[in-house]
């Protein structure tokens, strides 16, 4: 049986890169700001 819940080191370890980013709409997003912020990047 797995459990469900991930402790906090679990999440920090999350990949953080561009690339992970544009794979789900939440981070396009994100890019999406940080280009606006601050022009390409």
């Amino acid at each position: 049986m797995k459990v469900k819940i991930r402790n906090s080191k679990a999440k920090k370890a999350k990949k953080t890169g561009y690339r992970t980013r544009q794979k789900t709409a939440g981070g396009r997003k994100v890019n999406k700001r940080q280009r606006a912020r601050h022009g390409s990047f």
